[in-house]
């Protein structure tokens, strides 16, 4: 299974974002909760984009790439805004008060614990955040 949209980098298109993951959760026959758990991982990563990967006012397209090959859903996600490289962010420190802690920091926190594997690169000008999840049949 391939599928894939495209949005732009607005905050309203993250309905688009739950209907692609529902879509998806449906033909693989995914359970409720997982589909829970990587609507939320794509709406924490997608939000990170339209907020901060382009200057504000700036139109831009933000891509999202499924595969499945039966035993692992990889999504890619793409867009062609400043170089962020979300995996080489510090995890949180669950030990510290949240009241005390820095803001930012908690979406790669919540997508590392979700997604088996993330890693990010950034090639001929786009940034491409790839997270898979074991998924079991």
């Amino acid at each position: 299974m391939r599928k894939e949209i495209k949005i732009k980098n607005q905050i309203d298109e993250l309905d688009h974002v739950a209907a692609f993951v529902e879509q998806i959760g449906e033909e693989l026959g995914l359970d409720m909760e997982l589909q829970m758990n990587l609507n939320l991982v794509l709406e924490e990563m997608v939000t990170n984009v339209i907020f901060y990967a382009y200057p504000q006012g700036t139109e831009a397209e933000i891509e999202l790439v499924a595969e499945c090959d039966g035993k692992e859903l990889a999504f890619v996600l793409s867009d062609q805004g400043e170089e962020f490289d979300p995996t080489l962010k510090e995890d949180t420190d669950m030990d510290v008060n949240p009241a005390e802690r820095d803001l930012g920091g908690m979406g790669i926190f919540i997508v590392k614990n979700i997604m088996n594997k993330v890693t990010y690169q950034r090639l001929e000008g786009r940034n491409l955040l790839t997270m898979k999840k074991e998924i079991k049949k």
